[in-house]
C-alpha cells in the first residue's frame, strides 16, 4: 500500500476559529474566505499516488431491455484496469435512501435515461472515456412512460418496476400515497356552506438542485479489506448503511470521511458514485477518485419532483375558508428516493397556514420512466405553495378583498391545529409575518419618463427602452416542517474535548455532520465557546469514527447536531466542574465557565481551566433526540408527525416586459420567525439564499424532458439565477422562540424557498393580468406564443 498523499483533505481539519463570539454573534465562517478566493479544495480536487479514474457507461434509453453487454473491446483498451457489470457485484444489488429498488447497475433493463450500466477504471479520464465508449449494449427499446396519465393504466402501457420485484408500499406505479381527511371532509353539506368556490388546476417543472460542485469522491483500498471513501455527501453514515450491503462488507469496513462539498440542496442524499468507485478501488486494489462532468451530473443525482396539482376552495362571502379539495401528483421517476416522505410532507402541509376546517386531500407519487426525484429544498411543500397560495390570490380576486388581508383572516397561530390534528405548540406568527412584508418601505416606483435601461428586464442585453413594461406586486406565505417525521429515528451526535494546548482551553468538536456550505462548522464552534467558556474551537474532519449526525437537509443540522454539540459541551462543563468541587471542595451552587476560568456568580474566579485542567482532558459524547413523532394514519392523515414548524412570508416586485416575456425581480421583500438567531449573518444569507432558489423555480429552472430524456443537461440550457439575475432582498427577521428546540431555535434553510416562488408569480400575474397556472413562467407564457 502506498503512503497515503491526499489533497484536499484540509479544508475542515485543524481550523481554529479564533473569534470571541458564541451564540448570537456573527463570526465570520473559517470556509468562507477561502471559497471567496477560489482556494477551498472541493472533492474534485482531491488526488491519490497512483490513482485511477472511474466513469460510467450510461442508458440513452429511458426504457429498454439489455439484451446483452460486450466487455471485451474496452478491457483490451491499453492503461484500462477494471471493467465492471452488475455481474460483478459481490453483494446486493439493490440500495435505496427508503426503499431499496434501485440497482447499482442495470441488472437486465434501464428505466431512466442515463442509468448507469457499467464502470471502467482507467489510468487517466481520457483512457476511461474512450473504453466506455467501446462497451457494446444491445438494447430492445421500449415505449417510456412518461405521464399521469401512462402510469395509472399498467394493463395498457406496463410497469416501471414489474408486480413480481416491487418493493414499495403502495401498487402499480404508484410508489407511494396519502390522503387525508379533516373535520367533515368535503361532502355536498361542507360544499353547501360555502358562497363562493374557486377552483384551479396547476403545474410544477422539475427543478434541478444545480449546486456547483459535481459529484466526486476517493475511494481508497484499505489494508484490513475494507475501503475508506472521501467523498462530497449529506449524510454520512446513510451512505455506508447503503453501500456495505453492495460491497459485501460489514458497515465497520467502510469509513466514510467528508470531502468539500460545493453545494447540495437534497441532491447529494442520494448515493451517486459512491458505490462505483468503491467497487472499482475493490476490484483493483488501488484508489479510484469518480468526477461526474456537468452533464453527467444532471443525470446521477435526484431532482425536484414535477407536479401537477387540482386545488378547490370554499369560502363565506367575508373570506372565511370553508373547505379545501385537493389532489397532488408527483412524478417521482424510476426509483422511490425520498418519494415516501416528498408526499407525506406534500399531503400534510398542502393547504398551507390556513385554518380550514374541512379538508379532503390525496398525494401520490409515480413510478415514471423520467430521471429519478427526491430530496430537494423544501421537497413537497414548495410545490404545493404554489397551489394553494395561487388560490388564496384568486379567492381573493373573488371576494374582491385585499389578498394579505384575506391570507390574514384565515391564518393560523399558536394554539390551532394542523389538519393532521396535531396542535402547533409554538409561536406561528403568520398574520404578524405577513403584515411586516407589507409594510416594508417599497422600491421607487417605475418611472417611465427617467428610465435607466439598464434596470429593465432583460436591458444589459439592450432589448427595451421601455416598451411595454408594467410593475406588479405580489405576496404569499408558507409553511415547512423541520427535521425528519412520522417516526423517523432523527437524532444526532457530537464528541467534544477539552483539553490544555500550547497554555489555553482548547475546545475540540467531533460530529459526522455534512458542511454543505450552510454554515453548520461556524455555529458548532459558537456553540462550544458559549458553553465552555474558551476562545479557540478546532473542529474535527466530518466521518463515521463517531455516530451518526444525520443528513444535512430539512433544515434540521442547527438544531439536532447543534443541540447534540450543546449537549456534549454541556457534559463537559459538569465534569470540569465536578473535577474542581473534587479537589478544591467548593459548594458554590453558581458555578460556570467564563472567559477560561471556573466562575461563582457570587464570589468570582476561582481557578483557571488551565490549572484545573493539567495534562487531563475531557472527552465525552452525547446524542440528541427530539421529541418523537408518528406516522401519519394512511387513510385520513391524522398524527403528530412533524416536530416543528416554520413560516415565511414574501413580497415580490417584478417588472414585466409584456412584449417579449421578459421578467426583472425588482425586490424579494422576506419576513421569518427564526426563534433564536445563533449566528445572524447566517441566518439572513440563508433566508436570501432560499429565495434565490425560489426565484430560479419561478421564473427560469426548469429541466426539460420529453418522451423521457433530458433535453437541456448543461448551465448553457438550464439557467440558474447570476448575481445579476438576484435583486435586493430585505430580511425582517423575528426571534420567537420555539420552547422544545435547543435555544429556542427553528431551521431556516427551506421556509423561504417553499414561499417566495408564489409571491413572484402572483406579481407578475398582477402586472400582466395572466392567470399563470405553471411554473416556471416562461416567455411564451407571457406573449401568447405557446
Amino acid at each position: 500500500m502506498t503512503t497515503r498523499t491526499i489533497r484536499g483533505q484540509k479544508n475542515l481539519q485543524d481550523i481554529t476559529t479564533g473569534s470571541p463570539h458564541g451564540i448570537g454573534g456573527s463570526p465570520l465562517r473559517p470556509d468562507g474566505t477561502l471559497k471567496v478566493k477560489g482556494e477551498f479544495a472541493y472533492s474534485s480536487d482531491m488526488w491519490h499516488e497512483d490513482m485511477l479514474w472511474g466513469m460510467a457507461l450510461r442508458s440513452p434509453h429511458p426504457r429498454a431491455t439489455i439484451l446483452s453487454v460486450d466487455i471485451s473491446e474496452a478491457l483490451k483498451t491499453p492503461g484500462v484496469y477494471a471493467v465492471l457489470t452488475h455481474e460483478d457485484i459481490p453483494g446486493s444489488k439493490y440500495y435505496g435512501l427508503e426503499i431499496q429498488d434501485q440497482p447499482a447497475l442495470a441488472i437486465d433493463k434501464v428505466r431512466y435515461h442515463g442509468e448507469a450500466i457499467a464502470l471502467v477504471a482507467a489510468d487517466h479520464p481520457e483512457t476511461a472515456r474512450r473504453a466506455v465508449k467501446k462497451i457494446k449494449v444491445e438494447y430492445e427499446v421500449l415505449t417510456p412512460i412518461t405521464t399521469e396519465e401512462q402510469a395509472l393504466n399498467p394493463e395498457l402501457n406496463g410497469y416501471v418496476h414489474e408486480p413480481h420485484e416491487y418493493k414499495s408500499h403502495a401498487s402499480g406505479n404508484i410508489c407511494h400515497s396519502q390522503k387525508l381527511v379533516h373535520g367533515q371532509g368535503v361532502t355536498e353539506e361542507v360544499k353547501a356552506l360555502a358562497d363562493v368556490v374557486v377552483r384551479g388546476e396547476y403545474e410544477v417543472g422539475m427543478q434541478d438542485q444545480a449546486f456547483l460542485g459535481p459529484e466526486s469522491g476517493l475511494a481508497v483500498p484499505a489494508e484490513d479489506g475494507g475501503i475508506d471513501l472521501y467523498v462530497a455527501t449529506q449524510w454520512l453514515h446513510v451512505d455506508r448503511q447503503q453501500m456495505a450491503p453492495v460491497l459485501g462488507l460489514p458497515e465497520e469496513k467502510v469509513r466514510l470521511t467528508l470531502a468539500g462539498v460545493g453545494g447540495a440542496f437534497g441532491g447529494r442524499e442520494d448515493l451517486s458514485m459512491q458505490i462505483h468507485a468503491s467497487l472499482l478501488a475493490l476490484r483493483t486494489g488501488k484508489p479510484v477518485k469518480i468526477v461526474y462532468s456537468r452533464d453527467e451530473s444532471f443525470f446521477g443525482h435526484v431532482h425536484r419532483h414535477p407536479a401537477k396539482m387540482t386545488y378547490e376552495h370554499g369560502a363565506t362571502r367575508d373570506g372565511k375558508l370553508v373547505y379545501a379539495d385537493v389532489r397532488l401528483v408527483l412524478d417521482g421517476g424510476a426509483y422511490a428516493s425520498a418519494s415516501p416522505a416528498v408526499v407525506g410532507n406534500a399531503a400534510s402541509l398542502g393547504n398551507g397556514p390556513y385554518n380550514i376546517p374541512n379538508v379532503r386531500m390525496e398525494a401520490i407519487a409515480l413510478y415514471t420512466n423520467n430521471p429519478s426525484c427526491g430530496a430537494m429544498r423544501g421537497f413537497g411543500a414548495v410545490q404545493a405553495c404554489f397551489g394553494y397560495e395561487s388560490q388564496m390570490d384568486r379567492l381573493a380576486a373573488e371576494l374582491g378583498m385585499d389578498p394579505v388581508e384575506l391570507r390574514q383572516l384565515n391564518a393560523m397561530s399558536e394554539g390551532d391545529y394542523m389538519p393532521t390534528g396535531q396542535q402547533i405548540d409554538s409561536p406561528a406568527p403568520v398574520a404578524e409575518l405577513l403584515q411586516r412584508v407589507k409594510d416594508m418601505p417599497l422600491p421607487p416606483p417605475l418611472d417611465l419618463a427617467n428610465l435607466d435601461i439598464r434596470e429593465l428586464p432583460g436591458a444589459l442585453s439592450n432589448t427595451s427602452h421601455g416598451e411595454g413594461i408594467v410593475r406588479g406586486i405580489g405576496y404569499s406565505v408558507g409553511i415547512k416542517n423541520v427535521g425528519f417525521s412520522e417516526g423517523f429515528d432523527d437524532y444526532s451526535t457530537a464528541r467534544v474535548r477539552l483539553e490544555v494546548i500550547g497554555g489555553e482551553p482548547v475546545a475540540m468538536v467531533h460530529t459526522a455532520m455534512a458542511e454543505v456550505g450552510q454554515g453548520g462548522i461556524t455555529v458548532h464552534g459558537q456553540i462550544a465557546r458559549t458553553e465552555l467558556g474558551v476562545e479557540k474551537v478546532t473542529i474535527h474532519p466530518a466521518n463515521t469514527e463517531v455516530g451518526s449526525a444525520g443528513s444535512t437537509s430539512a433544515s434540521r443540522q442547527t438544531y439536532m447536531t447543534g443541540g447534540a454539540v450543546k449537549l456534549a459541551a454541556e457534559a463537559v462543563k459538569q465534569a470540569l466542574i465536578a473535577k474542581g468541587r473534587k479537589r478544591y471542595g467548593w459548594t458554590h451552587p453558581d458555578l460556570d465557565l467564563v472567559g477560561g476560568k471556573v466562575v461563582s456568580a457570587s464570589q468570582g474566579a476561582l481557578v483557571s481551566m488551565v490549572d484545573l485542567l493539567g495534562d487531563e482532558a475531557i472527552d465525552l459524547t452525547r446524542e440528541h433526540h427530539h421529541r418523537p413523532t408518528v406516522p401519519f394514519d394512511k387513510e385520513t392523515g391524522q398524527g403528530f408527525g412533524h416536530v416543528q414548524y416554520t413560516f415565511c412570508a414574501n413580497r415580490a416586485v417584478v417588472d414585466v416586459d409584456v412584449d417579449l416575456g421578459l421578467v426583472k425581480v425588482v425586490e424579494l421583500t422576506a419576513a421569518q420567525d427564526v426563534g433564536k438567531a445563533l449566528n445572524p449573518l447566517s441566518v439572513i444569507g440563508q433566508i436570501q439564499g432560499g429565495c434565490t432558489q425560489a426565484l430560479g423555480l419561478a421564473v427560469m429552472e426548469e429541466i426539460i424532458v420529453k418522451d423521457g430524456k433530458v433535453r437541456n443537461a448543461s448551465f448553457t440550457d438550464y439557467l440558474i439565477p447570476t448575481i445579476l439575475d438576484v435583486p435586493p432582498i430585505p430580511v425582517d427577521m423575528l426571534e420567537l422562540p420555539d420552547p422544545n428546540a435547543p435555544y429556542g431555535l427553528r431551521g431556516v434553510g427551506e421556509a423561504p424557498t417553499v414561499s417566495a416562488t408564489p409571491s413572484i408569480v402572483a406579481a407578475i400575474r398582477q402586472a400582466t393580468g395572466i392567470a399563470l397556472n405553471r411554473i416556471p413562467v416562461r416567455p411564451e407564457h407571457l406573449t401568447g406564443t405557446l
